[in-house]
């Protein structure tokens, strides 16, 4: 637990749940200027369709949804662990949609989220992490702190959720 925070694995029925809160974070992110596959404005249908979509890929067995609740029980984070690869890669996970409410920033949440995903993959014999993020945003430092390596950029790669190109720059890790 940081700063009365606890990260915890979501299971099917309560990532189904979840959907609700876990739309509000992604909207908060989106809307604060996040490159998360959303363009603005983001509606609330799109978002909740989203996280039915994620909580579906957790009853399947496909990919591994943690969340961050604060002291009362809020969502003020997520990320997830997608562990359905192609049959050549068992050994791999990407990591995805790592999202900190804005209000809940600057505590460390990330951080332990990176953490306890780090955990789960090593538990489920995972060796290589990939994930993907906007180049020169705040996530690479943390990235780069949790001991990822930078692989290469790729510039115009994406959108920002106002329509500006934004490059992207790749990351792995070697559990």
């Amino acid at each position: 637990m940081i700063d009365n925070v606890t990260v915890r694995r979501l299971g099917p029925n309560e990532a189904s749940a979840c959907v609700e809160a876990l739309a509000e974070v992604l909207i908060d992110c989106v809307e604060g200027g996040a490159s998360v596959s959303f363009m603005l404005p983001i509606s609330r249908e799109k978002a909740l369709a989203f996280w039915r979509t994620v909580a579906n890929g957790v009853a399947l067995g496909e990919r591994t949804l943690l969340i961050a609740e604060d002291g009362n029980g809020e969502i003020v984070g997520t990320v997830q662990l997608i562990t359905a690869q192609p049959e050549n890669q068992p050994h791999r996970a990407d990591v995805a949609k790592m999202l900190v409410h804005r209000k809940a920033r600057r505590r460390g949440i990330a951080q332990h989220l990176m953490r306890e995903v780090d955990r789960i993959a090593r538990e489920e014999k995972k060796s290589v992490l990939v994930l993907d993020t906007v180049t020169g945003g705040d996530a690479e430092r943390l990235y780069q702190r949790a001991g990822w390596q930078r692989v290469g950029d790729v510039p115009n790669y994406a959108l920002m959720p106002d329509g500006a190109f934004c490059g992207t720059t790749f990351y792995c890790k070697q559990l």
